[in-house]
């Protein structure tokens, strides 16, 4: 039986940034949980912000200077608004199937 193989996971300099930030607020662990990735590889790219200097200092075209918390707000307003349409489309549905039914 062969074995699957793992494929390299490759991050943009962005993400990788924006986890350093999530790290000096949250701390390594959790901010690995909350992304979806390895401890280990999230604590590798904190440790090498904190030796090359600041990771806020670095600056990427299109990226935020934003505080993780409004980040973290607006994620769950827009978390809200995704359950809400997907309620909505959920009643069209029904709502198409019963009056589908009721013209035979």
């Amino acid at each position: 039986m062969k074995e699957k193989s793992i494929g390299k996971r490759e991050y943009t300099e962005e993400f990788k940034v924006e986890a350093v930030r999530l790290v000096e607020s949250v701390g390594v662990n959790e901010a690995a949980r909350r992304l979806g990735a390895p401890t280990a590889t999230v604590g590798n790219w904190a440790r090498r912000a904190r030796k090359e200097g600041s990771a806020t200092s670095v600056a990427l075209p299109g990226l935020s200077k934003r505080p993780i918390s409004e980040l973290e707000a607006e994620n769950s307003r827009l978390r809200k608004e995704l359950a809400e349409a997907k309620l909505d489309v959920e009643i069209l549905k029904k709502a198409t199937a019963y009056f589908a039914k009721g013209s035979r």
